[in-house]
């Protein structure tokens, strides 16, 4: 009736085996690694994308450089030609071309120069990360 094998306790489980601790953690580290790599990459496409654009207004400051060069050219011919009227015109035109073109390429240069081709972002959030793995541990 009282058979001691029936009364006998099994130990009572205190949450998750070492196993499934492993797994969990190699299942985390591994989601970790490829969201920072996802992280990398659009950071590196966002820079290249601004360095595009930065060089993209600077390649039209310099054509309109060349014209602006064309048309003081021209103003030259003239005013070696006439000394009158044509000159004068062609000398603003060609001036107002320069600036325009200068102010590309400045703006274009500034645009270069304000790319962040470190993933600084990443990188903040990778130390973040191992810090608090390490915290973990």
């Amino acid at each position: 009736m009282n058979d001691p094998e029936e009364h006998k306790e099994e130990p009572a489980r205190q949450g998750p085996s070492f196993a499934d601790l492993v797994s969990d953690l190699v299942s985390a580290l591994t989601g970790l690694i490829r969201s920072e790599a996802r992280l990398v990459h659009a950071e590196i496409v966002e820079a290249g994308q601004q360095v595009a654009r930065g060089l993209e207004l600077m390649a039209g400051g310099a054509l309109f450089l060349v014209v602006a060069l064309l048309v003081l050219v021209q103003a030259g011919v003239i005013a070696l030609a006439m000394l009158v009227g044509p000159l004068w015109a062609s000398v603003i035109v060609g001036v107002a071309l320069a600036l325009i073109g200068l102010i590309l390429i400045l703006v274009g240069r500034n645009r270069v120069r304000a790319a962040r081709l470190v993933p600084q972002r990443t990188l903040e959030q990778t130390g973040r990360d191992i810090r608090l793995a390490k915290e973990q541990m």
